[in-house]
């Protein structure tokens, strides 16, 4: 349906995401990496959600909540690029992000329904744009992107996450 990205669509560090899709089409990959989540989500415990694999590592709900605000800001990014705004948006530093969250004080449900519902908002939008909205760009953070690119990103960027979850903490 939509193509894989370009390596002009994003800058190359984000194909370190883009890589982890499958397949031409975003959509059909969160689709599916949705109920995988959950069903991965509902064996984790409120008290092993406090683990962290190393001292200096995020905790897992630090990691939901790292996953879901950055699919947020993201998700905003190829609307804002889609609706056809030309003015570039700011960076986002992650680590600003992560302690500004204050993950650790939410519970883990309440991480789980808001990933839950953030996915599913960032999905129902990307399924109704117009064909050439795919291909608008636009720059965030100084580094340009096609709205494709980000849907790639945003797909990848849930399934790398997952695997380090699955991988480092488990």
């Amino acid at each position: 349906m939509l193509g894989r990205p370009e390596n002009s669509e994003a800058a190359p560090y984000y194909f370190t995401y883009i890589n982890q899709v499958a397949g031409d089409n975003p959509l059909t990959t969160m689709e599916k990496q949705l109920p995988d989540a959950l069903e991965f989500f509902a064996g984790i415990t409120e008290k092993s959600s406090l683990h962290r694999y190393a001292p200096d590592k995020w905790t897992i709900r630090e990691v939901l909540n790292h996953v879901t605000d950055t699919e947020r800001s993201f998700a905003f990014r190829a609307l804002w690029f889609a609706r056809g705004f030309e003015s570039p948006l700011p960076g986002y530093d992650q680590n600003i992000g992560a302690k500004g969250a204050e993950a650790d004080r939410i519970s883990w449900l309440d991480h789980v329904e808001e990933f839950r519902l953030v996915h599913l908002s960032t999905i129902c939008p990307l399924k109704n744009l117009p064909p050439g909205a795919w291909s608008r760009h636009g720059v965030a953070g100084g580094k340009p992107f096609t709205v494709r690119a980000l849907a790639f990103i945003i797909a990848g960027h849930v399934t790398h996450h997952l695997a380090i979850l699955r991988d480092r903490y488990f």
